[in-house]
């Protein structure tokens, strides 16, 4: 058995990506800002994908920790991966070896004020992946390739609007019971958890933070089992049983 050596400045790393998170939307809000086009502002902020590179270099440092060579980590281009009710979905970060599919990750993020049907969306795209990709395996598309680690990280703020209570409505039947009264920060934990609970991801992580703190790279893990740290150990452990 492999012995991986956990990076000791592992808080360190974590916090780092949380920090190039908050500061990377607000150097892009601004850039928008002063460009004149306030109304593109906020998307800017919103769909800039260089705001999750933190956490994705945070991935691939792990996945070398193993001993891993970077040629087989893919995380700036080549991340497209064949579907089975799509051609193509083109993932966060890859680890593809001797033609093989090792992992796969999805990053994540939500920022205010629209928490409602964005939740919406972020819950039906998580689970539309894992579906495809899935069935893609089932189907063959990735030829030998053992069993793949799927994983999914998100990161939520922390604001007056995510963390009250939100009603739900029932016309015609009971919702479960762990939804009312559920925050979307909650109802976002109890995604996370079911992903893995119902076997669609291999691990998923789970934390907020909010933008007086974040720039500082401040966060909380609101579970336990969702840490960055347990993700990372799932990840690590899996990579490392493909180094010879």
């Amino acid at each position: 058995m492999i012995n991986i050596k956990f990076p000791e400045n592992f808080e360190e790393m974590v916090r780092a990506a949380v920090s190039h998170y908050w500061n990377t939307r607000l150097s892009q809000q601004q850039k928008q800002q002063k460009s004149g086009t306030v109304d593109q502002g906020l998307r800017a902020a919103v769909t800039g994908g260089a705001q999750m590179d933190g956490f994705i270099e945070l991935f691939a440092r792990l996945i070398t920790s193993t001993g891993l060579n970077t040629k087989f980590i893919q995380r700036k281009s080549s991340l497209e991966l064949p579907g089975y009710f799509r051609p193509t979905k083109e993932w966060d970060l890859l680890v593809v070896k001797d033609g093989k599919l090792i992992a796969a990750i999805e990053a994540k993020s939500q920022v205010g004020p629209s928490f409602g049907n964005n939740f919406n969306n972020r819950t039906e795209e998580a689970m539309g992946s894992a579906l495809d990709l899935w069935t893609a395996y089932r189907e063959g598309a990735f030829h030998t390739s053992p069993h793949p680690f799927l994983g999914y990280f998100f990161m939520l703020e922390d604001c007056q609007a995510s963390t009250r209570p939100v009603r739900v409505r029932e016309p015609h039947f009971h919702v479960f019971p762990e939804f009312h009264g559920a925050s979307y920060m909650k109802r976002y934990e109890i995604f996370c958890r079911k992903l893995v609970l119902e076997r669609h991801y291999t691990a998923s992580a789970f934390i907020t933070s909010n933008r007086t703190d974040g720039p500082d790279g401040i966060s909380s893990t609101p579970s336990e089992e969702l840490s960055v740290e347990n993700f990372a150990h799932a990840l690590t452990a899996h990579v490392g049983g493909f180094i010879s």
